[in-house]
């Protein structure tokens, strides 16, 4: 996500931080070179201009104070445009005073809105909210099938009716959440052209009927420039009140996530970055600037963290630590808390400077951990509690039992005994080798 625009600012920003002061003839050709590198990224012209010569009116009107260097003033100034650009404090999703809400799913084919349908839903469910998903798109194949598959796998209801209209499923869908005490209907629609008048008159009509708290428009951000013009068409018929950016994970140059905004005059409230049903974030424009300009997003990393360790299960390995009894069992109840958080290289992007980092530097094997995982759960409890017995016919019969090869197994069981070592020197509060070795402590 970004990481050529991320790349591509860098290399601007390193040329301007050797700077001694900032003028006018550095600013400028800092600024041309950032112009050149946002429009690369199909940001739209318009907002390229204005964004570039508010840039240049507050870099020129600003002293360089002792303490920080004209690049570090360039690249905050810079930051607090982006911040500005994609508008500045996070949106939340408008909720009516009569139950149920309803939040109306629309966009053009191949978005992801029925992905993006469960995925809101999951996340609504783990708010506290009781939502209902409605199949309203009775035109692509299998597409009912897809939400009703989507709802079992996140337990929510979904309403789906094969003889009916796409309009009176939607409005028939209002009258069922409140006999099964549903308070938030999502209705996934089906995508359509602006271009096609009798679709477009069909979701206005459906808008008219279900009286949505919430429309959000579904933007495939890797159409860049064409996914704007499009938004911009279906709020002139809809009025939608956010913008949800899909496939941020894909080869995306970040031209829709820089100029939508603008252009529309209302919020991305998503961004989703992968197939599975957690991948859905709510948008942060400063978290996203700070991405954007390789600084990265902990505060996003601290709360996926959160939402998925157990404290209860921290509390315990900390204590495990403390007397030094980590086991396997624990070794692979951390790593399936690790998979919760989605791909590692997703993970570490996340992280300060890893922008930096080319993709292929940074393709971490997500495989591993299901190795790792295989093997660990191919032992026997008492092997898993005793390491120290497993001989070579053990190792074997993990070997094959776990569909790897003896070295593998070999290869997991002296990790385990390095970390296992290192827990035992924090343990004592003192710093493990390794990281003296790296420079980190002394």
């Amino acid at each position: 996500m970004f990481e050529e625009l991320s790349l591509k600012l860098e290399s601007v920003f390193k040329k301007i931080r050797g700077e001694g002061r900032i003028t006018e003839s550095n600013v400028a050709e800092s600024l041309r070179e950032i112009r050149r590198v946002l429009l690369d990224a199909d940001v739209n012209f318009k907002v390229t201009k204005e964004f570039i010569d508010e840039v240049q009116r507050k870099a020129l009107g600003q002293e360089v104070l002792l303490s920080i260097t004209p690049g570090q003033l360039i690249v905050k100034i810079f930051y607090d445009e982006l911040v500005r650009l994609m508008g500045e404090t996070k949106e939340e999703i408008k909720f009516s005073s009569t139950l149920p809400s309803v939040i109306l799913i629309a966009g053009l084919q191949g978005s992801g809105k029925t992905t993006f349908s469960g995925k809101l839903a999951r996340y609504l469910k783990r708010k506290g909210k009781f939502p209902l998903l409605v199949a309203s798109d009775v035109y692509r194949p299998a597409a009912i099938d897809q939400l009703m598959t989507l709802g079992k796998q996140i337990d929510i209801p979904v309403f789906a009716h094969r003889e009916l209209s796409a309009i009176d499923i939607a409005t028939s869908s209002i009258e069922y959440a409140r006999k099964t005490a549903r308070d938030t209907v999502i209705i996934d629609t089906a995508g359509r052209l602006h271009i096609d008048e009798e679709m477009m008159q069909e979701i206005e009509t459906i808008k008219q009927r279900t009286m949505p708290s919430e429309i959000l428009f579904v933007v495939d951000s890797m159409t860049g420039q064409d996914a704007v013009n499009t938004a911009k068409v279906f709020h002139e018929r809809l009025a939608f009140d956010g913008i949800v950016l899909t496939k941020l994970d894909g080869d995306t140059r970040g031209g829709a996530a820089l100029s939508i905004r603008r252009i529309v005059s209302k919020p991305i409230k998503f961004i989703s970055n992968g197939e599975k049903l957690d991948a859905l974030e709510q948008f942060y424009p400063e978290r996203m600037a700070s991405r954007i300009l390789g600084m990265g997003d902990v505060v996003t990393l601290v709360e996926k963290v959160q939402e998925q360790v157990d404290e209860t299960k921290a509390q315990k390995l900390e204590e495990k630590i403390r007397k030094s009894s980590f086991t396997f069992e624990d070794f692979l109840e951390q790593l399936q808390e690790i998979k919760k958080m989605g791909p590692l290289q997703n993970v570490l992007k996340m992280l300060p400077g890893m922008n930096r980092i080319s993709s292929a530097a940074m393709n971490v094997d997500d495989g591993a951990l299901k190795y790792a995982e295989a093997i660990i759960c191919s032992m026997t409890r008492e092997e898993r509690l005793k390491p120290h017995i497993l001989n070579g016919n053990r190792r074997k019969r993990i070997a094959k039992g776990s569909g790897t090869t003896i070295q593998e197994v070999n290869r997991v069981l002296k990790q385990f005994s390095e970390m296992q070592q290192m827990m035992k020197t924090l343990s004592k509060g003192k710093v493990p080798a390794a990281f003296r070795k790296m420079g980190l402590f002394h």
